[in-house]
């Protein structure tokens, strides 16, 4: 059986449906294959479920402060399973909100496992069946899954991956992650808030080793006063697993290497593409470290074979991933938009307190050249922030001091994975710290701390 199209994707995450979603659009007969669920990790066991297991954590929180509010919750508790089935009934509707999506635009779904045969033929392998689609264009979307350490793999008992913690089998009392990247620091968070005692261990000298240095600053002293105990510039020598918990060897910043228990430990190292025994290697697609390689136009070596997401690369993130898919399907459509490119993709951390960024942190700013005019305002400065209670935090912007360019934007506080979406638009726009001095920002707003740092950049704050 064989069936044609003018584009099929492999992989319905949050660059293969969107991708097909704006193929539809322009006209163009699309397949989609996916071997799990539509939507992919993001959806199902990421960006999304994960977001709720967090809400119910920042609630439970606030209970358990309920008189700093002048409230009362006695008695408070909670029901494990419950929150799981929240977390997972949430990934269930939007699944179904793909499902709907893909039916709208009339793009025709495969469930099965997809690999390319030819440039321009790619096979659907469900059980006994196999389907054969073809294609002037193929979108590989394949996404990426966890690493596991290569002396310890993950088994979902004791030693988890990011999956694995979304649906718990029991609370940990002990929990060891192992990695403070965004997935690291978000499930000790969690767990943290929902009364488990948290230890992360971190290889570099610092967590969220990929922000300004002021905020993983601000984090190690905020997590800490949490109750979280962080080891940077440590490494995990060994992880064995047992009936009753888990023992971690933990070589620490001298070198010596103690052996501790944990009820559970989560992997939180990095991602592995997935780009295995889908026939790339037969057609001679590039790849650099597993990562397929593309062009601004998501564009292969090979013709009429591209990639986009996760398997072509940083940053791995979802937004990134539908832009991309996007930048591609209009191009292959014969539309002209601007290549994709990276220097101005947001990335967010959704813990307690949260962090957001974009652009370049103060140092690389400084290391490429540029001289630089920094502004930092403080949470403690504004009125909305103090009314909230989320007086921790602080907004810090970088600009050149030549031409006023906004180099970058650093923030961590409450809510700042919303507020960041200002200064992406600024960057978008080539804005200056003239125009952004010169608008009015509503009172009383967290966002008002945004204008205030550009004001500090320039030594004009008023409300510090």
């Amino acid at each position: 059986m064989s069936e044609s199209f003018d584009l099929v994707i492999l992989g319905s995450g949050p660059g293969g449906y969107v991708a097909a979603i704006r193929a539809a659009q322009l006209g163009l007969k699309t397949a989609i294959v996916e071997r799990e669920r539509l939507g992919g990790i993001c959806l199902n066991w990421g960006c999304i479920p994960t977001k709720a297991l967090l809400r119910t954590s920042e609630i439970y929180h606030y209970m358990s402060h309920a008189k700093d509010y002048g409230l009362k919750a006695d008695n408070i508790g909670f029901d494990l399973e419950a929150v799981t089935q929240r977390s997972r009934k949430v990934a269930g509707q939007l699944n179904a909100g793909v499902k709907g999506l893909m039916k709208k635009n009339k793009v025709a779904v495969f469930e099965g496992i997809g690999a390319l045969t030819a440039k321009d033929t790619l096979v659907v392998t469900q059980g006994d069946k196999k389907t054969e689609l073809k294609a002037k264009h193929i979108i590989v979307a394949t996404g990426a899954r966890a690493r596991d350490l290569p002396f310890a793999k993950a088994d979902g008992k004791r030693i988890w991956t990011y999956r694995h913690a979304m649906v718990p089998p029991e609370m940990p009392t002990k929990l060891l992650v192992i990695g403070s990247g965004a997935i690291g620091v978000e499930f000790a968070s969690f767990y943290n808030d929902m009364g488990a005692d948290v230890t992360i261990v971190e290889m570099l000298p610092r967590i969220l080793p990929v922000e300004d240095e002021e905020v993983s600053a601000f984090m190690d002293k905020a997590l800490t006063k949490q109750g979280i105990k962080l080891l940077t510039g440590t490494g995990i020598e060994g992880l064995e697993s047992g009936a009753n918990g888990v023992t971690a060897k933990i070589k620490g910043k001298d070198g010596t290497v103690s052996s501790v228990e944990f009820s559970h430990a989560i992997v939180a190292i990095g991602i592995v593409p997935n780009t295995e025994n889908i026939g790339l290697e037969a057609l001679g697609v590039e790849t650099d470290r597993g990562h397929i390689k593309v062009d601004g136009y998501a564009r292969t070596n090979v013709e009429g074979i591209y990639a986009i997401g996760d398997v072509t690369g940083a940053p791995w993130l979802a937004h990134k991933a539908s832009h991309e898919g996007i930048v591609c399907v209009e191009a292959l459509a014969g539309e002209k938009p601007h290549p994709f490119e990276t220097w101005n993709i947001p990335g967010c951390t959704y813990s307690r307190p949260q962090v957001a960024s974009v652009g370049l942190t103060e140092a690389k700013a400084k290391d490429a050249g540029h001289e630089v005019k920094v502004g930092k305002f403080p949470f403690i400065g504004n009125g909305k922030a103090i009314a909230l209670g989320e007086a921790e935090g602080f907004v810090k912007t970088v600009f050149d001091a030549k031409t006023g360019e906004l180099l970058g934007a650093h923030m961590v506080g409450a809510e700042v994975t919303e507020l960041i979406q200002g200064y992406v638009i600024a960057r978008q726009l080539e804005t200056t710290e003239a125009e952004l001095m010169e608008t009015v920002f509503a009172h009383p707003t967290l966002s008002e701390m945004m204008h205030e740092s550009v004001l500090g950049a320039y030594g004009r704050a008023i409300h510090i």
